[in-house]
């Protein structure tokens, strides 16, 4: 209405309705936290979605239900109620018989006792003898009838779940006929299909004729054969689940109550389905325990139930390699666990989506794993926890800012940009504020009014961190330590040090590079061995692929050397105590890292005298350093190392 006026404010009803059901950035950085926490990238990553964001809705929640479900389903009751309700109709029939009987008064009426009266104990094989008698009660043949309607309507309602609203399968001929043309029609077209034969025009005809069946209303053949293989799988599996007994008994009433031709057509059809659909589980039986008699059609409703929910749980716990939240059936875990749930799964879906979609994981064949970016971001924590960390003065954030301007001077000045490690120019920074602004007291200064000085050449470093894999390292709580620090100091080297070259080399019984990605995801070295022989040649090679840098090596180990490389194969050779042979092996390779000018500096993790007695005669010959800092404080101790050298090489 013209004249209205609306006023808008902040939204103060709650949450916001229009705000992502997740932070994209909250959960990054939750997966980060378990990283530097020492803990396992991939495992990290399942455990966000496990969890779920914010610590709800997450797969183990959905799983829990689904296990609650199943274990529900397997009391519900007694499988064998199909064989219990003939048994007991069977029973009053045969009471009603002997009655009329009884009143009956002729030769005729004998007889028809004495075949009573010797009829098998088999509930089966009684109701077969009965098919031709000639009952002489009305009531006791249409007892008897009961039985075989009964459960030929469960047999067909369960395979067939449209067959109740579409015809009945009594006694009707007419109605026989068409349900009988209708399952030849039926294995005619899977038969087709199984051939790779072109099912479309086929499929529609069938469903024209037939479609009433299936108020389902598959799309295709692929659509129909899953229907009706996941029923006739249950069928299976309860006959899988009864006694020899009882599943003698059920198959028996059940061939008696469909008929010689119905009962082939299904026993094709089954036959189909089990090779169209052989990953269902057909074979495997269920201990289903309860004291309701359930008739044919419950108890396989309730095994269909229970296999659905097995498929339901091997897709929420996500552990076959490559899997992904779009293998979880949204429409299943809506049937079985409700509305509620599948909104859970759609959920966490759009966040792994979000995650890919923005670039914060990617996708390789184990599954997901941190993006560079995410890596970078992972990285800059780190950096800021170390940072925290260390104390005002020479180790701080004033060595970051001053350190890596080397070189002569050239008489040129440019604009400052982000990672510069040159200099100010104060003057022509000073000039520049002045024209930009005025000549006014104080001089404000601006980002663009920065200017540094140019060198002729920039000081840089080759940089080898060779950090102790071994599984003593976790079990002694010094892993998440050790990541933290190998990628603060790669995220530092990175961003403000781009000049200077970092090769990560892990070692246990063997030693291997590794990216910021391959160590954000390594695992402990589960076989015993500390190879820094190995290690520090890895390191060798890295410095004299940069031979105008200067040589820089810095071990990170809690172990004092346990095996080195054979000189014949190559291969690692383990012994403990260590062998004067591997102690001579890493002195070597210290002694060639000495020759070429490097400086090795080492960081032990623990008290233990043989490695504190063999680190510092290492750090002696090789004109290094020994450090012995807490786990806590190893990134505090490599980061500030590093910048203190920096620094040193600058003077």
């Amino acid at each position: 209405m013209a004249g209205n006026r609306f006023r808008y404010g902040q939204w103060r009803g709650g949450p916001d309705p229009l705000a992502p059901p997740y932070d994209v950035r909250e959960a990054v950085d939750s997966v980060g936290a378990e990283v530097l926490a020492g803990g396992s990238l991939r495992e990290a990553l399942r455990d966000l979605l496990r969890r779920g964001p914010n610590g709800r809705g997450g797969l183990d929640e959905l799983a829990a239900r689904a296990r609650r479900l199943r274990r529900e389903a397997l009391r519900r009751g007694d499988l064998d109620g199909a064989v219990t309700r003939s048994r007991a109709l069977l029973d009053q029939a045969l009471a009603a018989e002997r009655d009329e009987l009884r009143g009956r008064d002729d030769d005729a009426a004998r007889f028809a006792e004495a075949v009573l009266d010797n009829l098998p104990r088999s509930t089966a094989k009684a109701v077969q003898e009965l098919s031709g008698y000639q009952w002489a009660s009305e009531e006791a043949r249409r007892t008897y009838q009961r039985i075989l309607d009964g459960l030929r309507d469960d047999v067909l309602g369960q395979r067939f779940a449209g067959l109740r609203d579409a015809v009945r399968a009594s006694a009707d001929p007419a109605a026989q006929q068409r349900l009988a043309e209708m399952m030849h029609d039926l294995n005619d077209l899977l038969a087709r299909h199984a051939r790779s034969e072109d099912t479309t025009d086929a499929f529609a005809e069938f469903m024209r004729r037939h479609g009433e069946f299936f108020p389902e209303q598959p799309k295709d053949v692929d659509e129909l054969v899953d229907v009706l293989a996941r029923r006739a799988a249950a069928g299976e599996r309860l006959m899988r689940s009864l006694s020899d007994r009882q599943r003698e008994e059920l198959a028996g009433l059940m061939r008696q109550s469909l008929g010689e031709r119905l009962a082939g057509e299904m026993s094709q059809l089954d036959a189909h389905l089990r090779a169209l659909r052989p990953d269902l589980s057909w074979g495997r039986g269920e201990r289903v325990r309860g004291e309701r008699p359930l008739g044919y059609g419950e108890a396989a409703g309730a095994l269909e139930e229970i296999a659905e929910l097995d498929d339901l749980l091997d897709q929420l716990d996500q552990e076959h390699p490559g899997a992904t939240l779009d293998d979880v059936d949204v429409d299943a875990v809506a049937r079985t666990l409700g509305r509620d749930a599948a909104d859970d799964v759609r959920r966490l879906r759009e966040l792994e989506r979000e995650l890919r979609r923005q670039g914060w994981v990617t996708r390789d064949a184990e599954g997901l794993t941190l993006s560079p970016k995410a890596l970078r971001r992972l990285g800059g924590t780190a950096l800021r926890r170390v940072f925290a960390d260390l104390t005002a003065g020479p180790r701080g954030q004033h060595d970051l800012r001053s350190a890596g301007a080397a070189g002569e001077v050239s008489g040129a000045s440019r604009p400052w940009e982000y990672g510069d490690e040159q200099p100010l120019d104060v003057v022509r920074t000073l000039t520049r504020a002045v024209r930009r602004a005025g000549p006014r007291v104080p001089v404000q200064l601006a980002v663009e009014d920065f200017e540094v000085v140019e060198t002729e050449r920039r000081a840089s470093a080759a940089v080898a961190l060779c950090v102790d894999l071994s599984y003593s390292m976790i079990s002694q709580g010094r892993w998440g330590p050790m990541k933290q620090t190998a990628l603060a100091l790669s995220h530092l080297m990175a961003t403000r040090f781009p000049q200077d070259a970092l090769q990560i080399i892990g070692f246990g019984r063997q030693a291997m590079p590794l990216t910021q990605q391959e160590l954000a995801a390594v695992d402990p070295d589960m076989e015993q061995g500390t190879n820094l022989q190995h290690a520090l040649r890895l390191a060798g090679r890295h410095l004299r692929r940069h031979p105008d840098s200067e040589p820089v090596v810095l071990v990170v180990t809690d172990g004092e050397p346990t095996a080195h490389l054979d000189p014949d194969d190559g291969e690692a050779y383990f012994h403990w105590p260590p062998l004067p042979e591997t102690i001579e092996a890493t002195i070597r390779e210290v002694d060639r890292l000495a020759r070429y000018g490097a400086t090795l500096n080492l960081f032990m993790l623990g008290d233990d005298p043989g490695l504190r007695r063999f680190v510092d005669a290492v750090a002696r010959r090789s004109k290094g350093r020994m450090f012995t800092p807490d786990p806590d404080d190893l990134g505090e101790y490599v980061v500030s190392d590093y910048l203190r050298s920096r620094q040193s090489r600058r003077r």
